[in-house]
């Protein structure tokens, strides 16, 4: 299995963008499904948007229109791009391999996102 490893995290003021990236040790392109999820003090870890090989992607309706995730497997990167921000996308952002429903791959460290008012 790959390792992946979160970074483009940072303090943006509302209404601002990131970029996340999620770069792989190795190949994603037998990786069937990839996923963004992030964990709020307090809070329960969430997913937060979803891509399969073929395309076809997944959000949250906290995010679906303001944030987009991507693959490029010639990188070995899976993206996730956040516009519109706000306060309440404050989180750590991790990514991870999706096996199925109910198993994915190890957690790494993430990337922190503050989101000021």
């Amino acid at each position: 299995q790959v390792q992946l490893v979160e970074s483009g995290g940072g303090l943006v003021q509302a209404g601002g963008s990131l970029r996340l990236s999620c770069a792989a040790s190795g190949s994603i392109f037998s990786i069937n499904a990839m996923g963004w999820y992030r964990q709020a003090p307090g809070k329960q870890r969430e997913m937060v948007a979803t891509i399969t090989t073929g395309g076809t992607t997944g959000y949250a309706d906290s995010v679906r229109g303001r944030f987009t995730i991507s693959r490029d497997n010639a990188k070995n990167t899976m993206y996730l791009q956040m516009n519109s921000l706000k306060p309440e996308d404050t989180a750590t952002y991790y990514c991870n391999t999706i096996v199925n429903a109910h198993r994915w791959g190890s957690w790494g460290q993430g990337t922190q996102v503050t989101v000021s008012s």
